[in-house]
């Protein structure tokens, strides 16, 4: 092709026009260079603002991680090439791989604080409520209310502000409780002040709205694992999904081999009495406890996996709690997860056994139901029924605690199965 153009160059009477088409036409690397190119497109997600949830942002929980989903640095099991379409948006949680260095992969949960059906009728209850409409702008209904006007005018979030949300963690509020919340709040940047004025008004209502519909993301950042407290790193969040270090629920593990169960019966023992005795004071308690509450590292470290039942009573400041009349007053934002007419619990009624005593009854005989030979199992089922009953009134909860972790400790092995403790155990007398 190019020695025919060169020839029909020849006949050009024009020196000059010669020249110029010799230059551009009889050399085949310019004339490539020329030419249009096709622009090469990266394959590429498609998220939908609507299944991260951005578009009811700022009724939402943040958007510190957002990148990382648009720039593929978090990235869903299911999803290996970019044809396949996004997992289903009615499911509670996703398993998920993330990235800083786009080499190495490590596994997260990608989880939604309540399911896609709670969230739409939490949104539509916001409409009909406040506006008297089927849909509307969530951030503008919420901005009316009365509860979020007050929190534009405060300094400090004190109990009031919070006084009615259905959350466990926030029926028996304190100021130090409060204070800690507002300066570990993630989203926004650190400025490690017990007063509001780093956070705007979107960072205000989202803080609000993420108390009110689920507390697990805020627990998750004011108790860090890195502080040794048993729960999964909270990586950051987008829209209405949150994403956090990937836990094996302890459903899994109910048919595991007996020197594996009574490990993790033992770590689950370590973690109820870190609830009622620390270092700063706080009594954590569960208000509900099912398989899928605690859960379990690669490492086989057993770390609480959804903190969405726990309620903090704190020690320090018992007396300046609300009392429970004052939990009364209840809003919009006390009923976006729960029906409105539900019953508070009382702080008053809260025992140091409450914890125990549900675990006894939901999760440890599924675990250690008929895993060890006679007369250990029989001890086993003979302390676990006592349990569940409720303890006697006279045994402490540490000293029954104390007494079961007796019964499984030479039950335990050592080896790499255990890496969390593994070759530690080996030159302890601990283990």
């Amino acid at each position: 092709m190019g020695r025919w153009i060169c020839c029909l160059c020849s006949r050009v009477a024009d020196p000059l026009m010669l020249l110029l088409v010799l230059a551009l036409s009889c050399n085949p690397s310019t004339a490539a260079a020329t030419s249009p190119s096709v622009p090469h497109v990266k394959p590429s997600y498609n998220f939908g603002r609507t299944f991260l949830g951005l578009d009811k942002c700022n009724a939402c929980i943040g958007t510190s991680i957002c990148k990382k989903f648009f720039k593929e640095e978090i990235r869903f099991d299911t999803w290996l090439s970019s044809h396949l379409k996004l997992p289903p948006s009615y499911l509670l949680s996703y398993s998920g791989n993330y990235t800083d260095d786009a080499k190495s992969w490590r596994m997260v949960d990608i989880t939604r604080l309540t399911s896609k059906y709670q969230h739409d009728r939490a949104d539509k209850r916001i409409c009909t409520s406040l506006l008297k409409t089927k849909t509307c702008s969530l951030e503008r209904a919420l901005r009316r209310t009365q509860r979020f006007q007050k929190w534009l005018r405060a300094k400090r979030l004190t109990p009031d502000l919070v006084q009615g949300l259905s959350s466990p963690m926030l029926r028996c509020p304190s100021q130090r409780l409060l204070d800690r919340i507002v300066r570990r709040y993630a989203e926004v940047p650190d400025a490690g002040s017990i007063y509001m004025d780093h956070l705007t008004d979107r960072d205000k209502l989202r803080l609000l709205y993420t108390l009110a519909v689920n507390s697990h993301p805020i627990l998750l950042q004011i108790f860090p694992d890195v502080e040794g407290w048993p729960f999964p790193r909270y990586l950051g969040s987008c829209g209405r999904l949150v994403v956090s270090a990937s836990t094996q629920p302890l459903r899994d593990f109910y048919s595991a081999a007996p020197e594996v169960a009574a490990d993790l019966a033992l770590q689950l023992l370590a973690v109820l009495r870190s609830m009622g005795t620390n270092d700063l004071n706080y009594f954590f308690y569960f208000t509900h406890v099912d398989a899928g509450t605690f859960g379990v590292f690669s490492n086989g470290h057993l770390f609480i996996r959804d903190a969405s039942t726990l309620g903090i009573i704190d020690k320090e400041e018992a007396g300046s709690q609300l009392i429970d009349g004052q939990q009364e007053y209840k809003d919009i934002f006390s009923c976006l997860t729960v029906d409105c007419q539900s019953a508070f619990v009382s702080c008053d009624s809260i025992r140091e056994k409450h914890s125990l005593i549900m675990v006894c009854q939901e999760l440890l005989p599924k675990l250690l139901e008929g895993k060890f030979l006679q007369p250990v199992q029989e001890k086993i089922d003979s302390f676990l029924q006592h349990c569940a009953s409720g303890l006697t009134d006279d045994q402490g909860v540490n000293e029954a605690i104390a007494q079961l972790a007796e019964i499984l400790k030479p039950l335990r092995s050592c080896d790499s199965r255990f890496a969390y403790r593994y070759p530690d155990c080996k030159y302890s007398d601990k283990y």
